[in-house]
């Protein structure tokens, strides 16, 4: 008969797990934070586990990119000018021409990709922020999926700057076209970069941690 005070983790016991095979191996005892190894099984890249601050930086990157929130969705985006004729357009008067011109499908991906993607993961990092400061035990999988899933979502969020940066660029014919980035532009891809540093300075094994320590003994 085992009790409490003889459970162990994973870390405690000196193994680190694939994030893609789930397999766990033994780390060597010189490997520091900053090194890397490989998974003995499919050789992908996997990193020790550190006991850090993480939830402390995560909440810190998650009320910055709130901040930026607000001025990405207030400032305008983006100025497209013909013949020397046009105007600032934020995400959601972008949205509304589009609608004004037929084009919803265009304006429901905007809107989708642009306001509710960033909010979302906005609340889906808070609400796992505050579920594992309470010491949740609620429906560990769930949440491990939510988070693999913004932790996803995060890297295609960068595809309306990318596009704003591309069209500035190649649409400058004087008086004829131009385009111009606008502050709402710098403020939105603020709020991309740091909900995706969010995402993964979270160490989604907290998750975990509190189920496996609360375990009754066998």
């Amino acid at each position: 008969m085992s009790n409490a005070s003889e459970l162990h983790t994973a870390h405690d016991a000196g193994l680190v797990q694939c994030q893609v095979c789930g397999n766990l191996s033994k780390a060597p005892a010189h490997l520091s934070k900053y090194d890397v190894m490989s998974c003995p099984r499919c050789g992908a890249r996997i990193k020790r586990r550190e006991q850090n601050n993480s939830v402390e930086v995560t909440w810190a990157l998650l009320i910055a990119s709130t901040i930026l929130y607000i001025p990405a969705n207030m400032l305008p985006v983006m100025s497209v000018y013909m013949l020397g004729k046009g105007q600032p357009d934020t995400i959601i008067s972008g949205v509304l021409h589009l609608l004004e011109a037929g084009q919803w499908p265009l304006a429901l991906i905007v809107f989708v990709a642009s306001v509710f993607v960033p909010l979302l993961k906005l609340f889906s990092i808070a609400f796992l922020l505050i579920s594992i400061q309470r010491k949740s035990r609620w429906r560990p999988h769930d949440r491990m999926r939510l988070y693999k899933i913004t932790e996803y979502v995060g890297r295609w969020s960068m595809v309306d700057i990318f596009v704003i940066a591309i069209l500035t660029g190649l649409v400058q014919f004087g008086n004829l076209a131009r385009i111009e980035a606008n502050a709402g532009a710098f403020s939105f891809a603020g709020v991309v970069v740091l909900t995706m540093f969010a995402a993964r300075m979270l160490d989604e094994h907290l998750i975990w941690d509190i189920s496996r320590k609360e375990e009754p003994a066998a």
